[in-house]
């Protein structure tokens, strides 16, 4: 029997993407490609990019700002901070001790989790135990990543995809019955190649070789990628659903990870949701891995699309190989 002191949701949400827009027309100047075939293949019109100076924190920094903002929190009452990204600033230290001396969350315990485009379900399964245990009372994830910094601009698998951009969520004590009611994780290291940077960590550090040859940029296998996540997004939801002692009749709204709009449409079918009932903002941002589901949950709740007592379902897939997805009942007033 599992002891269970509280119920754990989200109290405020907040999200940031860089000004700077690169449009399919853009994409066009730098590799063989047009806006017909990536718009069709993945659903992207246009994605943001972060400006030189900017490094992931700094994009982690704002998103977490308007969270805490929106939570009427302030950066002292946190216990803990998770980062979830793949383009951390550096090996060491973690992208979110940074955030932390930024933000002045000097009561905050702070660490960085790599579970790509999963990580911020992970991290927010994490925040859960910690809230209803009792442990902790306000736990801050962010999704954050600067994807274009790790992009070979002449690969037009992987350069026509991934974008930037950061989005935060401030978990606490919600009410009895509401909040996050269950979830699934999982992961697969037999497919560990399929998505990856192959330089830059132990394996291979960065020399002349990985240099030339972009070995510190992401590498990534299309259809194999596409075979896993048409499987692996609608499953993982209905274990999410079975746990909650729920049906996929039940699904008020999902917000999945915005890999690709054909992967989005297998995982609605898979679950026979209309697509009036999953958001979608891959046109205007691509797939910016971590921060996608948070930035999608948070224009999602500022669009007014989540009401309260609402089942909500957050479904991700990424590299690893990795999956997760949360439910939901939304606790959050309008």
């Amino acid at each position: 029997m599992t002891l269970k002191l509280n119920s754990a949701g989200i109290l405020g949400l907040g999200y940031y993407v860089p000004e700077k827009i690169l449009t399919n027309a853009d994409i066009e100047k730098l590799v063989d490609t047009n806006d017909e075939w990536i718009t069709e293949r993945t659903g992207i019109k246009e994605r943001r990019i972060c400006a030189p100076e900017q490094a992931t924190s700094d994009l982690a920094l704002i998103a977490a700002q308007r969270a805490l903002e929106d939570a009427k929190v302030s950066a002292e009452e946190l216990d803990m901070i998770i980062v979830a990204t793949i383009s951390a600033d550096s090996n060491t230290p973690s992208t979110a001790c940074i955030l932390q001396e930024k933000l002045g969350a000097k009561n905050a315990a702070a660490f960085d989790l790599s579970a790509a485009c999963s990580g911020f379900v992970y991290s927010s399964a994490i925040a859960t135990q910690f809230i209803e245990t009792g442990v902790y009372k306000k736990v801050l994830v962010v999704g954050a990543e600067t994807l274009s910094k790790f992009v070979n601009w002449e690969d037009r698998n992987t350069c026509i995809i991934f974008a930037d951009g950061a989005g935060a969520a401030v978990f606490g004590a919600v009410e009895d019955g509401y909040g996050v009611l269950s979830f699934d994780l999982g992961a697969d290291g037999s497919g560990a190649e399929t998505i990856e940077i192959p330089a830059g960590g132990s394996r291979h550090p960065a020399d002349q070789e990985s240099i030339d040859n972009h070995m510190h940029c992401l590498h990534m296998n299309g259809k194999e990628t596409f075979r896993f996540a048409v499987k692996a997004m609608g499953s993982t939801v209905i274990k999410s659903l079975e746990r909650a002692g729920l049906t996929k009749e039940d699904i008020d709204y999902l917000i999945p990870h915005q890999a690709n709009i054909r992967i989005i449409q297998s995982a609605a079918k898979r679950l026979h949701l209309p697509m009036e009932k999953v958001f979608v903002n891959i046109e205007k941002y691509g797939n910016a891995s971590a921060a996608s589901i948070p930035i999608a949950l948070a224009e999602a709740e500022q669009e007014g699309k989540l009401k309260k007592g609402e089942i909500i379902a957050l479904s991700g897939f990424g590299a690893g190989l990795t999956w997760a997805s949360c439910i939901m009942k939304w606790a959050k007033e309008d």
